[in-house]
């Protein structure tokens, strides 16, 4: 039986990030994807024109009915989107043993728009944050969780010991913008900084990295891989995404998880 993933975020309209990019990047690392959702939004390659948020009931009750029933080995979070939000979603997951929980701390969209409310963080950090496996900020959002400016690998190391010290199990910073390093991304444990390098691919078309990144660890943890092993394979995976980036639309085109499937479609062809 293929291990199950549940993804808590926002709906993409234009399917390149968000949910469905969990969905994409959980199914095709070889575990079964269930979703809750938390927003829903208006948006396409050239950014979010709109945010609709779902009443936190309505996201508590998602979540509640898939763990009741599907045997969830891992949770992904994604976009929150308010106070209330990461309050429902917090105490849901609250003493249920035997989950791990990959957290990617949604704060921006890629042109700017807010996607979690300030008042959000400050819950995010107390009640949310201890129950994590792994967070997963980039670099924007490792600075705004710990109040650390970061700019490059020795100030990322210590914003990522002071979310530590706030009660995170593991920070893994994805360096896709640190300016010594690009694509150079760090893992920090209670035991050990590790730094992992990787391929840095030119690509406009880089929409749903995150998303994609951070749930692609999801299914190989839920697949039983050691959290270092998870990262490493995570990150081959998304680079290829990245270097199979999809040009569509008039801005920056999403990042394509299924690219595996569809060269071995183009070979049979």
């Amino acid at each position: 039986m293929r291990p199950v993933v549940l993804a808590i975020a926002g709906s993409d309209s234009s399917a390149g990030a968000g949910v469905q990019a969990d969905l994409k990047a959980i199914e095709a690392n070889g575990a079964y994807a269930a979703t809750a959702i938390t927003a829903i939004t208006a948006q396409n390659t050239r950014g979010v024109s709109s945010v609709t948020r779902l009443d936190p009931r309505v996201v508590r009750e998602q979540i509640v009915a898939v763990l009741e029933d599907l045997p969830v080995r891992v949770v992904k979070t994604g976009m929150l989107g308010d106070r209330a939000i990461v309050a429902e979603v917090a105490d849901a997951l609250r003493g249920r043993s035997g989950l791990e929980l990959v957290c990617d701390p949604v704060l921006l969209s890629k042109n700017g728009v807010a996607l979690l409310d300030s008042a959000a963080v400050s819950v995010l950090l107390e009640d949310l944050l201890p129950q994590t496996t792994l967070i997963t900020p980039n670099v924007h959002e490792i600075s705004a969780l710990s109040g650390v400016a970061v700019d490059g690998l020795p100030s990322a190391e210590r914003a990522a010991r002071e979310l530590l010290a706030r009660g995170a199990n593991a920070v893994l910073v994805t360096g896709g913008h640190l300016p010594d390093a690009p694509c150079t991304d760090v893992l920090v444990t209670p035991e050990r900084t590790l730094r992992i390098p990787g391929e840095r691919v030119e690509s406009v078309h880089t929409h749903g990295t995150g998303c994609t990144f951070a749930s692609a660890i999801a299914a190989r943890l839920a697949l039983g891989s050691e959290l270092e092993d998870a990262i490493r394979a995570a990150k081959v995976f998304v680079t290829e995404a990245i270097r199979h980036g999809l040009p569509l639309g008039d801005g920056c085109g999403p990042i394509d998880p299924f690219f595996a499937t569809h060269a071995a479609v183009g070979e049979q062809r």
